[in-house]
């Protein structure tokens, strides 16, 4: 078998920034008969900051296993490396939560569907059934749990059952509940959502509407992971569409669900391409 033939593994490694880190690694996968076929990183700080490394390399089934049986032992323990691998061709298990908006939820469909996003969705839940007729073609489960007034918890309780264990990525599109911080324990897996721009300056049930009224020119969108500080997790992509006094709010609108779509769509593919790498409050994309 030659190394291009070989399957493809990923590895990313976190820890505190000094010298060799890069020869230790590359090193230790040569010793193991391993070929570096892509590498990228960064450092906070080279003086005192936080070093990020992610590699692609190829190897025989018997090699890889060896190298994730004995890497933390022959390198990481050295540095204090945190660190992961994955398999290339493994696409990771996506669950989507959405509400009644549609265009991210199909979107994301569409893209896992096509083997755009390096991920498989397996679930779609909802606290409405007004999006099951939308998700049935693409013969994913559709889960309704509802968020009753007062029932926060046990509906958060049924969402677990359903997701913990089973999945990898839980992407929020367009779900229109704060999730607890016991939850976001509890499940386990990172969580994706996508928010637009208009807040905070513009507030309430119809901001693209307050928008227009004031020459709004730009609309953008972030995708970020989610943590118990609303709308304030680290950051994952970005991106803002050009909009004009000549749209009216409907038009507005459809720029917005664009911009949402594309962005969401970049953060879950580079997630689920371990492209991505926490650093207390922000990230580093590879």
């Amino acid at each position: 078998m030659t190394s291009q033939e070989a399957p493809l593994t990923r590895l990313v490694v976190t820890c505190g920034d000094g010298p060799g880190i890069v020869s230790a690694v590359s090193s230790f996968l040569h010793r193991h008969g391993a070929n570096i076929v892509e590498s990228a990183q960064h450092s906070s700080d080279p003086s005192d900051g936080t070093f990020s490394l992610r590699m692609e390399f190829a190897a025989s089934e018997a090699a890889t296993a060896e190298i994730v049986a004995t890497f933390a032992d022959e390198v990481a323990a050295q540095y204090g490396m945190d660190w992961w691998t994955w398999p290339a061709a493994r696409p990771k298990r996506m669950a989507i939560l959405a509400s009644k908006v549609d265009h991210c939820l199909l979107d994301l469909l569409w893209r896992a569907r096509r083997g755009d996003l390096g991920a498989e969705c397996v679930v779609v839940a909802s606290n409405h059934t007004v999006l099951r007729d939308a998700v049935e073609p693409f013969g994913v489960p559709f889960v309704h749990v509802p968020v009753p007034a007062g029932g926060k918890a046990e509906a958060e309780e049924e969402l677990l059952g359903h997701l913990a264990g089973a999945c990898d990525v839980v992407v929020l599109a367009r779900y229109m509940q704060i999730l607890s911080g016991d939850f976001l324990t509890r499940v386990g897996v990172p969580v994706i959502n996508v928010h637009h721009s208009l807040l905070p300056a513009f507030v309430g049930a119809d901001p693209y509407r307050q928008a227009r009224e004031r020459g709004v020119k730009l609309i953008g969108a972030t995708a970020h992971y989610v943590t118990e500080d609303l709308d304030a997790g680290p950051i994952i992509e970005q991106d803002v569409i050009r909009v004009s006094h000549r749209d009216d709010v409907a038009a507005l609108r459809r720029s917005g669900a664009d911009i949402e779509r594309i962005v969401l769509s970049r953060a879950v593919a580079w997630h689920c391409a371990d492209r991505v790498v926490r650093d207390g409050g922000s990230t580093v994309v590879f």
